[in-house]
């Protein structure tokens, strides 16, 4: 913000001038908000309800145009070419017809025998497509164009069979910052991703797998819990249109299929380990892709081209209203002896209260003790690091542990300068004397001799010691007490709900409670 400088009525007139602008820039950004959710309500898509949660869409892509209409490319690009894309891929990726950068084996007019369409049903098709020994596909995203960040992000998607290997469908997100820090960095998030069970035991038509993917875990994903789901009996994610979804706030990313109030996969910040790096408090952007082969699709060798579609219903972004703060009770307090680590000394537990319905909180904590650390753990089955503010049985609770480090244990004379540089000298001495006597034992005459010798040679040594004390180095200095003081300090709690839309630090959780800590 630029200053404004002196000047009484140049000041009130600068400063009316800069009032009439924040008003007219709140007053556009509010009506950006209406008209996303205009945008919504054009295409008849209304508010949702999960719990007591109410979540009003922002961004809607309903692919109900007539067939054949041309995807907007306002909100989607494409990526093109082939290369592997990373994993091995086979396919070529397409843009629509003449889109800038396709390959010259990617249709060149809108027909049903494009890799991506509108088949005027309500449905955007994504297919695969043989060109003379080439996979065509597609590859969509809203980079550039729609950069989201949290709320709920859901996808009413069919996939095509994937029994048989071949094919990798996925729903997923990149953050915005990808051209700077490159990926795995930048964070992945796959809401919805099937390939074959006959690939690294893929989840098929049976389920879906949902995997966050940060800097230091890479290809692998975060998966500290269950990340596959299952569908009941008889139902199958090729036979039928699935939402596939995730509710994303501050430090926390929970997914879900079909009903966003019970997700089967819960990540959060605190599933990270040392020196890695959360990257979803940043804007994303989502894609949608069909791959052919690679490191989870498998051999394409016996699939039939086209392939059977991907067919995507909508895609959407809701925002959540406010979820009511939880109350966080006094926890007991802790009392403990540095260093200690065992029972329940260093711990407290509590039950906090959550408004039923408001869906999962996320719970951290930090502490002002030195050379000390906490960690939370809650009872929830999903997510050590959540707690459900609907749990089928009784309330969840939230038991905080401190870890403290031990102080030395010698007293303070053996870490005296001068007892530390003369206590050799005494030992070689007392060793050399023990030594003679037991000589003595045997030949007396001589063990005295030797006595005599190195007794002289040690007044000596002693000697030049004391007479170049002043020319001697220090003596190295004595150990500290490196560990966490006795004092009293604090350990404090901190809450984000699902409608936390925060930089996640700890000054902006939904709500904090301190627990007494006393080190002994």
């Amino acid at each position: 913000m630029s200053m404004i400088s002196l000047g009484n009525s140049r000041f009130v007139f600068r400063g009316g001038f800069l009032l009439a602008v924040l008003f007219l820039f709140l007053a556009g950004a509010g009506q950006a908000n209406a008209q996303a959710s205009a945008q919504c309500t054009n295409q008849g898509v209304g508010n949702s309800t999960s719990g007591s949660v109410t979540w009003t869409p922002q961004f809607c892509q309903e692919f109900n145009d007539v067939a054949l209409t041309a995807i907007d490319t306002t909100v989607w690009s494409f990526d093109v070419g082939g290369g592997g894309w990373g994993n091995n891929e086979v396919e070529v990726y397409c843009g629509p017809p003449g889109y800038v950068g396709n390959d010259s084996k990617c249709p060149n007019s809108l027909t049903t025998s494009n890799n991506a369409y509108i088949d005027g049903g309500g449905n955007l098709v994504i297919q695969a497509i043989n060109n003379g020994g080439t996979w065509l596909s597609t590859r969509m995203k809203t980079q550039g164009l729609e950069n989201f960040t949290y709320g709920r992000i859901e996808a009413n998607i069919q996939v095509p069979d994937t029994t048989n290997q071949g094919l990798w469908p996925a729903f997923w997100s990149l953050g915005t910052n990808i051209t700077t820090v490159g990926w795995p960095t930048c964070g992945e998030d796959d809401f919805m991703e099937v390939w074959s069970p006959q690939v690294l035991n893929g989840p098929g038509t049976g389920g879906n797998i949902s995997t966050i993917h940060t800097k230091s875990t890479d290809g692998a994903g975060v998966q500290t819990n269950k990340h596959t789901f299952k569908f009941p009996t008889g139902m199958a994610n090729n036979t039928a249109l699935h939402k596939y979804g995730v509710i994303w706030s501050a430090n926390m990313v929970q997914h879900y299929v079909d009903d966003p109030t019970h997700p089967f996969y819960i990540a959060t910040i605190s599933d990270l380990g040392a020196g890695d790096l959360w990257p979803f408090n940043a804007s994303s952007f989502i894609l949608l892709n069909l791959a052919v082969g690679g490191t989870l699709g498998g051999s394409p060798s016996g699939l039939a081209s086209p392939t059977q579609p991907y067919l995507v219903d909508y895609v959407r972004q809701y925002k959540a209203s406010a979820v009511p703060r939880p109350v966080l009770p006094a926890p007991p307090p802790i009392t403990v002896k540095a260093g200690d680590s065992g029972g329940v000394a260093n711990t407290s537990k509590f039950t906090p209260g959550l408004t039923s319905g408001a869906g999962f909180v996320f719970f951290s904590c930090s502490t002002n003790a030195p050379k000390s650390s906490c960690s939370v753990s809650t009872s929830d089955p999903i997510s050590p690091f959540v707690a459900n503010s609907s749990p089928s049985g009784a309330a969840e609770t939230v038991t905080v542990t401190v870890t403290t480090t031990a102080n030395s244990i010698l007293p303070p004379f053996f870490v005296n300068p001068r007892v530390r540089f003369w206590a050799p000298i005494v030992l070689a001495q007392l060793m050399v004397s023990v030594v003679a006597f037991l000589l003595a034992l045997r030949t007396q005459r001589r063990a005295w001799c030797h006595l005599c010798g190195m007794a002289a040679i040690l007044i000596l040594v002693s000697g030049a010691l004391t007479s170049c004390g002043g020319n001697s180095p220090p003596p190295p200095p004595p150990p500290g007490n490196n560990g966490t003081p006795p004092g009293s300090y604090t350990v404090t709690v901190y809450a984000f709900t699902e409608s936390n839309t925060s930089d996640g630090s700890n000054a902006n959780a939904d709500a904090n409670v301190a627990i007494p800590l006393t080190v002994n």
